[in-house]
């Protein structure tokens, strides 16, 4: 007679632990937004806009490439708008499927984004004019970066994410390089090792999750 599944043997605490393990593991991932999702967009925003700001103002006040003044500013706000869309449509995916602190702590971390930008532009705002327009720049840029790897950071606090930890580390120690180093410098920093480092942060998530 052909044994039916409650005639099969029952498995040994090795293959129980191990099966448990690969099921949480399934579980987790399929209620993990696809970090490619996540980060990709904004590295590559990141990655463009930075580079058209350095070929446009770069060091000591040169043009590499003559480029229309208001083009790179452009370019990179659609770059964001773009980039917000896409990681907040990959995370509503995944929240709609949870309810409780973990939608509650998502929500309120992604208004403190929204909360903390606005306030830093209508700050910076305040003393663009009375700056040289390459350290009006700098105070732009290198202030928004420094508030990305913050958040960065803060999130991991919140969500124990250790690699989201190292990319807001990382993130603000290729800010403070770019800052010291100066104008039109910076820009190019935060597009090669920012950008590059959120493309690279997507794929070794997805690799992990995979």
């Amino acid at each position: 007679m052909t044994p039916i599944d409650d005639d099969a043997p029952p498995l040994d605490p090795a293959e129980s632990l191990a099966l448990i393990e690969r099921e949480r593991h399934n579980f987790g991932r399929d209620l993990s937004p696809d970090p490619r999702m996540m980060f990709w967009p904004w590295g590559i925003a990141w990655l463009v806009g930075f580079t058209l700001f350095f070929l446009r103002f770069g060091p000591d006040g040169r043009v590499l490439v003559d480029l229309p003044d208001w083009l790179p500013l452009l370019v990179l706000a659609l770059l964001m708008v773009a980039a917000g869309i896409t990681t907040g449509f990959a995370g509503s995916r995944v929240s709609r499927r949870i309810s409780g602190p973990s939608t509650r702590q998502g929500a309120m971390y992604g208004v403190s984004w929204s909360v903390a930008f606005t306030a830093f532009s209508i700050l910076f705002a305040q003393f663009s004019d009375v700056l040289p327009e390459e350290k009006a720049g700098l105070l732009w840029a290198g202030g928004m970066v420094a508030l990305t790897g913050a958040l960065h950071m803060a999130g991991a606090a919140i969500w124990n994410d250790r690699d989201m930890f190292v990319l807001g580390a990382w993130t603000s120690v290729v800010n403070i390089a770019g800052i010291l180093i100066g104008p039109g410098w910076h820009a190019l920093i935060v597009a090669v090792a920012g950008g590059g480092g959120m493309i690279a942060a997507g794929l070794i998530g997805w690799l992990r999750l995979r």
